[in-house]
């Protein structure tokens, strides 16, 4: 957080949790940034984050762990679906350093 702090860049999440449910996993993880609730996945859908998910062999929909990087305008200038939580900030550190 304080790479992007020092770059002026802000972070937030998304989940389709709800709002208790986020402050908890923020307060247990100290996250740093704010979690904003999208119960009907409004947004994920939007942005291609919401869709079919195979785990253990069965089907589901749910999240694709995804980030996207915005600039100031709103308009988006990386996307990275399936992402790790431990990549996603090298990902987009490096794009905003001009790299792939």
């Amino acid at each position: 957080m304080e790479e992007f702090k020092n770059l002026k860049v802000k972070a937030v999440g998304i989940s389709p949790d709800l709002p208790p449910k986020l402050k908890q996993f923020d307060e247990k993880n100290r996250l740093g940034f704010p979690l904003l609730s999208d119960p009907d996945h409004q947004t994920a859908e939007a942005y291609g984050a919401w869709g079919e998910k195979s785990m253990y062999g069965k089907k589901t929909w749910g999240i694709i762990r995804s980030a996207f990087l915005l600039d100031e305008k709103g308009k988006v200038s990386g996307v990275w679906y399936k992402i790790s939580p431990k990549d996603t900030v090298p990902k987009v550190l490096s794009a905003l350093e001009g790299g792939a």
